[in-house]
């Protein structure tokens, strides 16, 4: 394995690297009225366009955002990889789908309906996408049981949560067997920022997005870490979302805290934050040249993986630009990035593009 993808039907050598972008979201093209079918709460309500090309999500009664047909039209989004050359998409639900404050019944409900559709999209397209299902965390037996069902049954390579559970933290003993039975099923954890503290007081400026989700992503790695979840379960693959959020920025300080409070911040261990560097990954979604270097400075180049928020305005429109600019890098290192740091992550085989069936579709 070169790194470079295969020859094209004409023989020519296509010269560039494969890529898997490991952090996109998808919804289903028709999702029942869910305040309807459960009674209660704020669920996502869709109205969608009589053209079908794009939709609006309702928060309730609230609006909420307005999403393309890219995020729920499978042929589109296809449409857009191959323009983009993104060979494998690792499909996962919008954030606000998770209804971690809805009755664990009814959540196990929501997550079923979301994990079958995404079965179909990925059924559909396998040499194309990978599923990374939806579980009620709210109620840990529950979500280990939707959990063997996305890996077992519906041949997903792992799951997506959030960075807490209704304010729990992901390092609460609480949710051990969880990660116990990730780690049993040889599966993986896409951690992604949702219900960002503070965000009813920084509406302005899109701040929740902002500073609330990184800052969400730091408390899952932080919780996680002290909570000695990586150091009690080795083989446990987690990775986080926009480059593990303010972590990089902060790790002096969060190192710092450790040693000169361990009365506060090593209750639950004794392995340092930076000694846990490595144990997990990030993707590669920070926007900046400079940021990017030093998020792979700290977490290793076998750690970050390609990430681009697919298909929403935060992500990066072109995907593995920021990694293919950085002049001074070697094409091993861009390839780690681009690929392979997200097929280990996800349980594959480091020859996956090797065997893999394409279809006629595919112009590749």
């Amino acid at each position: 394995m070169t790194g470079s993808a295969p020859a094209s039907p004409s023989g020519q050598a296509r010269r560039r690297c494969f890529k898997v972008d490991l952090h996109t979201h998808i919804l289903p093209r028709h999702l029942p009225n869910l305040n309807e079918r459960y009674g209660y709460g704020d669920f996502i309500h869709m109205q969608y366009d009589s053209t079908c090309c794009k939709t609006d999500m309702y928060k309730g009664q609230h609006f909420f955002r307005r999403v393309e047909d890219t995020c729920f039209d499978s042929d589109a989004r296809l449409r857009d990889c191959m323009d983009a050359g993104v060979d494998l998409q690792v499909l996962s639900t919008v954030p606000v789908m998770f209804s971690y404050w809805a009755k664990p019944d009814d959540a196990l409900d929501l997550c079923q309906l979301l994990n079958n559709d995404l079965h179909q999209t990925v059924k559909a397209r396998p040499d194309r996408y990978v599923g990374l299902g939806t579980v009620p965390l709210q109620a840990p037996d529950l979500a280990i049981a939707e959990l063997r069902r996305c890996v077992k049954e519906l041949g997903f390579a792992g799951v997506q949560i959030g960075t807490n559970v209704n304010g729990l933290n992901l390092g609460d003993p609480s949710l051990f067997p969880f990660f116990q039975e990730v780690a049993n099923l040889s599966a993986c954890v896409f951690v992604h920022p949702w219900d960002m503290a503070g965000e009813s007081s920084m509406q302005k400026y899109w701040l929740p997005w902002l500073v609330g989700m990184p800052a969400e992503s730091s408390r899952a790695i932080c919780s996680m870490v002290f909570g000695g979840v990586f150091e009690r379960i080795p083989g446990l693959r987690v990775a986080f979302a926009h480059g593990g959020g303010s972590f990089p920025g902060t790790i002096g300080r969060i190192e710092h805290a450790f040693h000169v409070r361990p009365d506060l911040c090593a209750v639950d261990t004794h392995v340092s934050p930076r000694s846990q560097l490595g144990r997990f990954w990030v993707d590669s979604l920070v926007h900046d040249p400079s940021q990017l270097q030093a998020v792979v400075d700290l977490f290793g180049e076998d750690k970050v993986a390609l990430g681009t928020d697919y298909p929403f305005p935060l992500g990066e429109a072109r995907p593995g630009h920021l990694i293919e600019s950085q002049q001074h890098w070697t094409s091993e290192r861009k390839a780690r990035l681009l690929y392979q740091n997200a097929l280990e992550f996800l349980g594959l085989p480091p020859t996956y593009f090797d065997t893999r069936v394409r279809h006629t579709l595919n112009p590749y």
